[in-house]
């Protein structure tokens, strides 16, 4: 059984949705109103103990877009096992970093209509 977020985390979570990075709203305005393979997109989606970026709750699928603080050694390592803790709930997780949407947003589409036909096949 899913752990429900606590009202703190939804708080949050909220928030985060509106202070989105840059990089968040470039890949928001093409994931948004089933523009991709017609499946639903939520963002800033709590799933405790953490919040996914990105989440399709049909194909349990995580978007999570890096930017240069995960590239630090402690944060390479959070996400390492935050990664670990989602596959062990099912969920596939994919990471982009900040430049690849800026720079290859169309290779990052890509990918993402694979992944979904990936696992709804």
């Amino acid at each position: 059984m899913p752990i429900r977020p606590s009202s703190n985390q939804r708080q949050f979570a909220r928030h985060l949705r509106t202070h989105q990075t840059d990089c968040e709203l470039l890949l928001w305005q093409k994931l948004r109103s089933r523009q991709i393979a017609n499946l639903k997109f939520r963002r800033q989606f709590p799933c405790p103990p953490y919040i996914l970026d990105f989440y399709c709750v049909e194909l349990k699928l995580a978007i999570e877009l890096d930017g240069g603080q995960h590239y630090e050694t402690a944060a390479k390592e959070h996400d390492r096992r935050r990664t670990l803790y989602l596959q062990q709930q099912g969920i596939e997780v994919v990471r982009f970093s900040n430049l690849e949407v800026i720079e290859r947003m169309s290779e990052v589409l890509e990918q993402i209509l694979r992944l979904a036909a990936n696992r709804t096949s």
